[in-house]
């Protein structure tokens, strides 16, 4: 399944390439072992054979990157939510199915672009460094969160479909779209912020109960 990234993202489209394919594969491990905060282009050319300008011909910076493959996985994981609701009528069903697709990432585990687990296990560590920005104006006026923004407005839809008198369905979405991402974090290296373990399943459960209990 190809993703469309806002092109405003990147100046090369890293799909387009054979070595813009390496940078993005291996970015994805090379964030998840070191942190973006120790991850450099110089250190990803030399990973992927080839020099520091040529990773720069595709992304302007490290920040522009981890952009790049937030707003990937987001617009993936609402094609996912699209095709896991197509046929089925039930809000309240659709609603379980969404929350499952955000605890416990995409349906499509497999992808011809990007692993999605392995972007999916980065994005816990450190998916809220893309936002947290002084850039964050600048992007917003660029659009580049706009898979972001489809697949909140996509839940908050079916929310207003079971309870159309629910005041605050975006506000609850965004929290859960960040707390999905959150509470894993927090149960592998700040445990004393949750009761949760790191199971799916419990996560699952939990945001079920948030948030159907909030709005029947």
């Amino acid at each position: 399944m190809r993703v469309d990234v806002n092109d405003g993202v990147y100046l090369k489209d890293p799909f387009s390439s054979a070595l813009g394919r390496q940078i993005i594969e291996k970015s994805i491990s090379m964030i998840s072992e070191k942190g973006l905060e120790c991850f450099t282009f110089k250190k990803l050319a030399v990973a992927v054979g080839s020099t520091e300008p040529a990773i720069y011909r595709y992304f302007e910076n490290k920040h522009k990157l981890l952009l790049f493959l937030n707003l990937w996985y987001w617009r993936y994981l609402e094609l996912n939510l699209v095709m896991g609701t197509a046929n089925i009528a039930d809000p309240v069903r659709q609603l379980e199915i969404a929350i499952e697709v955000l605890v416990c990432g995409p349906i499509g585990r497999q992808n011809e672009f990007i692993d999605p687990v392995a972007l999916h296990a980065l994005l816990v560590e450190e998916s809220i460094k893309a936002m947290l920005t002084k850039a964050i104006e600048s992007d917003l006026e660029n659009g580049f969160f706009s898979s972001y923004f489809r697949i909140g407005h996509r839940i908050a839809e079916i929310i207003k479909a079971i309870n159309p008198e629910y005041r605050f369905p975006k506000t609850l979405v965004s929290t859960v779209l960040e707390a999905s991402l959150l509470q894993p974090y927090y149960a592998a290296h700040l445990p004393m912020m949750t009761e949760m373990p790191a199971s799916e399943a419990s996560r699952v459960t939990f945001f079920r109960e948030l948030v159907l209990k909030v709005i029947q």
